[in-house]
């Protein structure tokens, strides 16, 4: 059997599953436009300033001396997940807080880990007297207009995993579920 008829839905989504054509790519553009509309709406910032990135570093290194991964995990646990600062944003920052003495970088493990300086401890007690820049993010999962968008983009993404590594069965079971989920949301639009 060629592909088309492996794929009950190759008429409608193309030759393959994960195709250019296929249904992860459908998804991939409704996630897209799903998460564009949402950002419209809530006026969430998509990004945070260079500044809070800093900020952010020195405050998690006056706790505990952290590489680089450790550092974009905790911003990204204490925001909730609102904020998971790129790698491209957190180390050329520390490299620049190295750079002018506020931290010192060490092999441990076959991994950098860095630590505050005394002029790093410094900067960190000035940091201290502000909120914490992940302290925006406070309460956001639990405001339905910021957490909505999350959890429509979670489900794209396990939806878009089912259409790229998921059997015909698996698939066919997973458009059941969506087209379940869509009912339940407009009757929930329905109500009084």
């Amino acid at each position: 059997m060629n592909d088309a008829t492996n794929n009950p839905f190759g008429n409608v989504f193309g030759a393959g599953i994960a195709g250019a054509n296929g249904p992860a790519s459908a998804i991939l553009d409704a996630m897209d436009q799903l998460r564009k509309s949402f950002e419209q709406r809530t006026g969430a910032p998509s990004r945070m300033a260079r500044g809070d990135v800093r900020t952010a570093v020195i405050t998690l290194l006056a706790e505990a001396p952290m590489h680089g991964y450790q550092i974009i995990n905790e911003i990204a646990e204490r925001s909730g997940g609102a904020w998971k600062p790129s790698a491209g944003s957190v180390y050329p920052t520390l490299q620049l807080l190295a750079d002018e003495g506020l931290i010192v970088a060490e092999e441990q493990n076959g991994r950098k880990t860095y630590s505050l300086t005394g002029s790093g401890r410094e900067e960190a007690e000035m940091a201290a007297e502000k909120p914490a820049p992940w302290e925006a993010f406070a309460g956001r999962e639990s405001n339905p207009l910021t957490a909505l968008p999350k959890a429509g983009l979670d489900l794209a993404g396990a939806t878009a995993q089912v259409g790229r590594t998921g059997t015909p069965e698996q698939v066919t079971e997973a458009i059941a579920v969506l087209d379940d989920a869509r009912r339940k949301l407009y009757a929930i639009l329905a109500q009084d």
